[in-house]
């Protein structure tokens, strides 16, 4: 797979901005974006700027297309390191793989889990989620929240999984056994945020 240096950065006030990145760096929180083609009217971004910003194939997209919700049915692991869920402060929902999560950095690759779609990678800025979960509880936090949506419905739900998409079913919870983890209290006076591999 070729990975091309086409973006949209997705603001976290939801503005967008589509173009061509070449001085992108995980480790350096400003980069710069401009139009194919048009290189002296750069926009520079910051990650405190950001939700997130996607490596795409074309910036037009295919609006026809209907991507897959959650997981397909898939190893917990894959060249693209283990499953990952991200949700978003607006709402959105993404399922996919990273190699390089941990809740203490300003961001982290995911490759997302349909494979098919526009989206190459997300460089995902952390400040913007909500909820990460990595491992199994991806698949618990995916199931979760895919069944709290009416399909078709949210930023999230933008398209209904393809013919032949099979989502990761839950677990029966007759079948689990009972959890002896009992959350600990938040350690300052600002709320944890939930994160982790749990």
């Amino acid at each position: 797979m070729e990975i091309s240096n086409l973006v949209v950065a997705r603001y976290a006030d939801g503005r967008v901005l589509k173009g061509v990145t070449q001085d992108f760096s995980p480790n350096r929180g400003i980069f710069h974006v401009y139009s194919p083609g048009d290189e002296r009217n750069a926009v520079e971004l910051r990650f405190k700027q950001l939700k997130a910003l996607f490596f795409v194939r074309s910036l037009q997209g295919d609006g026809s297309r209907q991507d897959v919700r959650g997981f397909v049915a898939a190893p917990a692991e894959t060249q693209q390191g283990k499953k990952i869920a991200v949700r978003f402060r607006d709402g959105e929902f993404i399922c996919g793989y990273t190699l390089s999560w941990t809740p203490d950095r300003e961001g982290f690759f995911l490759f997302p889990a349909d494979a098919e779609g526009n989206n190459q990678r997300i460089f995902v800025i952390t400040a913007a989620t909500v909820e990460v979960k990595a491992g199994p509880a991806a698949d618990v936090l995916a199931q979760r929240v895919l069944a709290s949506q009416p399909q078709g419905r949210g930023p999230e739900s933008r398209a209904e999984p393809r013919p032949g998409g099979i989502v990761t079913p839950l677990p029966d919870p007759a079948a689990r056994r009972p959890s002896t983890f009992l959350p600990r209290p938040p350690r300052s006076a600002t709320p944890e945020r939930p994160t982790g591999s749990d």
